[in-house]
């Protein structure tokens, strides 16, 4: 399962991430298994609860897979949850994700994201510690490797987090070091938006959409209309749910807003969003703006 064997790099080495030497307080050596991120590839990290919900989980996938469709690499922690959502979005792009560690490499923590940590190996991406490889999964490594997973990155996104998590301190860590901190907006009474909600008060940028991000970053979307066009005709293979089937009987290149089609549908918020994240991360739809959804193929 380890069978695949790391390397070590000094502050000195030329291959030490330039990035990371933007910044005081970086480690002195990293250990890595498979790349490190392609310093000439926007980065950006994706982070967020443990025990998310299943609409953070599809928003962090979606996140993930639209802006590794346009050649952003990804940047987690391997975690589970959001982060595990995120390079598995990426994974799905074809894209180049990284698990940054708080624990060594030898080490896969959390055991059940195995198949994970090879696939992302596999797929032209890395595992990276600060720590020594044999060293086990100890609670203060966790907030540590955080300022490396904002260093590494161009931009952080949190999804979804309780008034104390750990993904907060990655914002904080990302505030100190200049880097852009997008939060995904949530329920004023959820306890897992608590903390996105808070970081949008405190001056972060609302995440609406990949879109925005991709902006931002000015990364050019001129030419991924071969992608979408893929992803398009690849949802017409797969069955979709009664939900999905509702939402896209509904929908057409008119945009209608989340509000509208719960009471077209005659269904909960929280079920329509699941259907909506689902829809649009297989291109069968799409947000125009911020809110509104319309279909893709009428």
């Amino acid at each position: 399962m380890n069978a695949v064997s790391y390397s070590k790099i000094t502050y000195s080495d030329s291959s030490y991430p330039l990035k990371l030497k933007n910044y005081s307080g970086m480690p002195a050596s990293l250990y890595f298994k498979g790349a490190l991120p392609d310093p000439s590839k926007k980065s950006v990290a994706i982070v967020g609860a443990r025990k998310c919900s299943s609409y953070g989980r599809q928003a962090a996938e979606m996140f993930a897979r639209s802006l590794a469709e346009h050649g952003v690499q990804i940047i987690s922690g391997l975690a589970f949850g959001i982060d595990s959502a995120a390079h598995e979005g990426c994974l799905k792009a074809g894209g180049a994700t990284f698990a940054v560690m708080g624990c060594g490499i030898e080490h896969i923590y959390p055991r059940s994201n195995a198949q994970l940590y090879r696939r992302i190996i596999e797929n032209n991406g890395g595992i990276i510690s600060e720590f020594e490889p044999s060293s086990p999964p100890l609670a203060y490594h966790f907030p540590i490797r955080n300022r490396i997973i904002s260093a590494l990155s161009d931009a952080v996104v949190i999804i979804e987090a309780e008034k104390k998590s750990g993904s907060l301190i990655t914002a904080s860590y990302a505030l100190e070091q200049g880097v852009q901190v997008y939060a995904l907006p949530g329920k004023i009474n959820d306890k897992l938006s608590c903390g996105t909600n808070d970081l949008i008060w405190q001056g972060a940028i609302p995440a609406l959409s990949p879109e925005q991000i991709l902006t931002d970053l000015g990364v050019n979307t001129k030419n991924s209309t071969s992608k979408k066009e893929e992803s398009s005709s690849s949802s017409l293979k797969r069955e979709y749910t009664h939900d999905e089937l509702k939402l896209l009987e509904l929908l057409s290149s008119a945009p209608l807003s989340l509000s509208e089609l719960c009471y077209m549908c005659n269904m909960s918020t929280a079920a329509v969003s699941g259907a909506l994240l689902s829809l649009e991360l297989d291109g069968s739809i799409y947000s125009p703006f911020a809110g509104s959804y319309a279909r893709t193929d009428r």
